[in-house]
């Protein structure tokens, strides 16, 4: 039997039609179809989406707190995941610990994140193509609803 989606009915609840799948249906392909891409895009670099996130983490606030990007990514996978891609960022050299407990990139990290950069906006334009810039906004804006429905306490520190 194919999934179905909701669609309205007299009563304002929703009930299932086979023309539209789940939200959650499409929120755990596309996540899974993002991370598949994106890692295969950034093996070359010897990173992975997660690792990525945790550079562009230090890359906006030099000196970081290890806990503040671990804080920060704690939606983005499971949690030891964000602490291995840290471990991959020093051990890599893309950033070193001005002082324990915090992360900086290094010189070579800088530059070699403007490198990978420049391939990770091509696959921004090609997971967006098709899509406007006000249809983007839509989905975001009616996730953080919905999150905000169902998790009210994570969504107030948006």
């Amino acid at each position: 039997m194919a999934a179905r989606g909701p669609t309205r009915h007299a009563g304002g609840l929703l009930e299932n039609t086979p023309e539209l799948l789940p939200i959650g249906h499409w929120l755990n392909r596309t996540d899974k179809a993002l991370t598949r891409s994106k890692n295969g895009m950034l093996e070359e670099f010897g990173l992975t989406r997660v690792t990525w996130q945790v550079l562009n983490v230090i890359h906006d606030t030099p000196g970081t707190a290890d806990t503040e990007v671990l804080s920060i990514l704690a939606a983005n996978a499971d949690a030891a995941t964000p602490a291995e891609a840290v471990d991959t960022a020093l051990a890599d050299g893309w950033a070193s610990r001005p002082a324990p407990g915090l992360l900086t990139l290094t010189p070579g990290g800088r530059r070699r994140l403007t490198d990978v950069a420049a391939r990770v906006d091509a696959f921004r334009e090609l997971s967006m193509a098709g899509i406007s810039l006000e249809e983007y906004r839509t989905a975001v804006h009616v996730l953080e609803r919905m999150n905000g429905n169902l998790d009210p306490a994570a969504s107030a520190g948006h």
